[in-house]
């Protein structure tokens, strides 16, 4: 009995709170690659995408800072002597 008076209460959604939807929104990123994804806002202008990321482009580079990847070699280097 409790849940249906809830049920009642809660039954309908609050009219014109929610964003307009646009299901073919357009991302432009920096690199110039564009493509569609639904969103709440028409236009979404990004710095990098998958596209050019370094990650997904496999140029990823290795900064090694004051040594401590070389150190960190080392030390698996002996872990693996043992």
């Amino acid at each position: 009995m409790i849940l249906s008076i809830i049920c009642a209460k809660y039954k309908y959604m609050k009219s014109d709170i929610h964003p307009k939807y646009y299901p073919k929104a357009k991302v432009v990123c920096a690199c110039g690659n564009t493509f569609t994804v639904g969103s709440t806002q028409e236009l979404i202008e990004v710095e990098i995408c998958s596209h050019c990321h370094p990650f997904y482009t496999g140029k990823e580079k290795l900064v090694d800072t004051l040594g401590r990847v070389e150190k960190f070699r080392k030390r698996l280097a002996k872990k693996i002597k043992k």
